[in-house]
């Protein structure tokens, strides 16, 4: 009976314990240990955008070392994956060495080298062509625009701008260049209707959006934020920082500002009247034509009624001259929508090599 009863309560004394290991469990059973909540909760921010930072170049070797570093410098403060395009506009001095020595110690440069001097406008077009980001940047490449300035820029896009422009309130430049700058970008301004105080700007950011629009060509650059809020995107601009010319010297000329307004004529018209020239001519036209007309009509009724005589009347003839006028117009226009209809998108450059 003894030996019955030490194993009943044996028996007991195991099924308690298989309870409380039980209960035990189930009450840890979500519980992990504390070396692996920390690991858990040690967690690796994943970048927000992609950025991608273009710069045209022509003949400025010195500069590209200390523009890559301070880019650099900048973008490793924000949290974000990037890459930086190059291109080469035909530079005749080193330029194309430096680069490929920069892109031999970082993948993230991609070079673009043209095979001659095509311009700005060609150099951004193809920039913006081959960038994958979300957020573009684009700046020069002389020193002269600071690429510290890009957060600033960039927290205009996150705010809701679909682009912003660099306002270099304070230039560094000499007055040859200043004074004819501000008439330039006041005459702009007024004719375009778009508040921004500096169109010339490089500095400048842009949803990937605005720059897969963009249709570059000869001098056009000058007036990207005029394309961008044609397109309907909103434009804004920002105060940034401007350095004085630290290696070599400008590459733009006195001429360029007779280009610019010859260029402010264009982008007036193919914002305006690109799609529909007949409007522009055809308006002009009827007016002219309508003028000389009127005039005629009423030398011709004085000339029914005998009360003059055409010969000696030299309005008649300017009359009869704004009619043709009037109908040169209207057969421009004409012209034009036909152009416009059969007219093919050209590529003006040619790539000599891509570095990616």
């Amino acid at each position: 009976m003894d030996d019955q009863k030490t194993n009943n309560n044996s028996d007991l004394n195991k099924q308690t314990e298989v309870r409380h290991q039980q209960k035990f469990k189930q009450r840890h059973k979500y519980h992990k240990p504390q070396h692996n909540e920390k690991q858990t909760n040690i967690q690796v921010s994943k970048p927000e955008y992609f950025l991608s930072i273009i710069i045209p170049a022509y003949n400025e070797a010195e500069s590209f070392k200390e523009l890559y570093e301070k880019i650099k410098a900048t973008i490793t403060t924000l949290n974000c994956k990037y890459e930086i395009i190059i291109i080469d506009d035909g530079s005749t001095d080193n330029s194309i060495e430096v680069l490929k020595e920069i892109r031999a110690h970082d993948n993230r440069v991609k070079i673009i080298s043209f095979r001659r001097n095509y311009g700005k406008s060609a150099a951004l077009s193809v920039g913006f062509e081959k960038a994958k980001g979300d957020i573009i940047v684009t700046m020069d490449a002389d020193l002269q625009d600071d690429p510290a300035e890009i957060p600033n820029l960039l927290k205009e896009i996150k705010n809701g701008k679909d682009m912003v422009s660099g306002w270099k309130k304070k230039r560094f430049d000499p007055i040859t260049k200043t004074i004819p700058s501000k008439f330039f970008n006041f005459v702009t301004s007024k004719l375009t209707g778009i508040p921004l105080h500096d169109f010339n700007c490089g500095l400048k950011a842009y949803r990937k959006e605005v720059v897969k629009e963009m249709e570059l060509y000869g001098e056009l650059h000058r007036y990207i934020p005029v394309l961008a809020r044609w397109k309907g995107f909103t434009v804004s601009e920002v105060v940034v920082q401007h350095h004085p010319r630290k290696y070599g010297k400008t590459k733009f000329g006195i001429g360029r500002f007779w280009k610019g307004f010859l260029d402010l004529l264009t982008i007036l018209f193919t914002t305006r009247y690109l799609q529909r020239p007949l409007h522009l001519f055809g308006f002009w036209g009827l007016i002219f034509a309508l003028v000389g007309f009127i005039i005629d009509a009423y030398l011709v009724v004085e000339w029914c009624l005998g009360l003059t005589a055409l010969s000696q009347r030299p309005l008649f003839l300017a009359g009869v001259l704004l009619i043709i006028i009037g109908v040169q117009f209207i057969s421009i226009g004409l012209i034009g929508e036909m152009i416009t209809k059969t007219r093919e998108t050209r590529k003006e450059y040619s790539i000599k090599e891509i570095i990616k």
